[in-house]
C-alpha cells in the first residue's frame, strides 16, 4: 500500500471523481459527488487499489483561537475507507503518514471531531471544549454556532498546551 500525497491545488478531475465516489461510498451518499464535504482542503492522502482509491484522508491547516491565544491546526477531515477494503490497516497508514504531515507542519495541535478508536489509538484525546464556529450545509454559509458535545479529539504537536477550558473558535467552518 503506498500513500499518495496531492495538494487541493494538484488534484486532477479523475483523482477528483474517485475520490468523490469513495467517499459516497463510505458516507451513505452523503457527499453529493463531491470530494469534500463543505469546503476544499489543504492536501489529500490517499491510498489506491488500480485506478480505484480506497483510502482518504484530508488535512487542512489554519490559524484559530483558544481563548484569546491565536494558534495554528492541522483540521482531519473525510477520513474514509472502502467498505470492501475495511480491516486490511488502510485507515491506520494513512494516519500515521497524516501526524506526520501534521508534526513537520507549523501547526501547534490537529484536531477532528470524530469518536473512532482508531483516532484515541493513534493519540487524540477528546476534549470537553466549546468550539466556535461557522454552520455550513449544503456548501452554503450559514451562522455562528457555539456547540459543546461535538466530539472534538487533539493531539499536541509541540510545546503549547491544551487548555480544556478556553472556547476554541475554529475561525470558519468546522471541518
Amino acid at each position: 500500500m503506498q500513500i499518495e500525497r496531492i495538494e487541493e491545488m494538484h488534484l486532477t478531475r479523475a483523482d477528483e471523481v474517485a475520490i468523490a465516489k469513495l467517499l459516497d461510498t463510505a458516507f451513505d451518499g452523503s457527499f453529493e459527488g463531491r470530494s469534500y464535504f463543505q469546503n476544499r482542503h489543504h492536501t489529500r492522502l490517499i491510498i489506491r487499489d488500480g485506478n480505484q482509491v480506497i483510502g482518504h484522508m484530508a488535512l487542512g491547516l489554519r490559524a484559530m483561537r483558544m481563548g484569546d491565544m491565536l494558534c495554528t491546526a492541522v483540521g482531519l477531515a473525510e477520513v474514509a475507507t472502502d467498505p470492501a477494503h475495511r480491516g486490511q490497516g488502510i485507515a491506520s497508514k494513512l494516519m500515521q503518514a497524516a501526524i506526520s504531515e501534521a508534526r513537520a507542519s507549523v501547526a501547534d495541535f490537529m484536531i477532528l471531531f470524530g469518536d473512532e478508536p482508531l483516532y484515541a489509538r493513534a493519540g487524540f484525546v477528546t476534549q470537553p471544549n466549546k468550539t466556535l464556529t461557522i454552520s455550513m450545509h449544503g456548501v452554503r454559509t450559514g451562522q455562528q454556532e457555539h456547540r459543546q458535545g461535538d466530539k472534538l479529539m487533539v493531539m499536541t504537536l509541540g510545546d503549547l498546551a491544551w487548555d480544556p477550558k478556553a472556547t476554541i473558535d475554529l475561525v470558519g467552518f468546522a471541518f
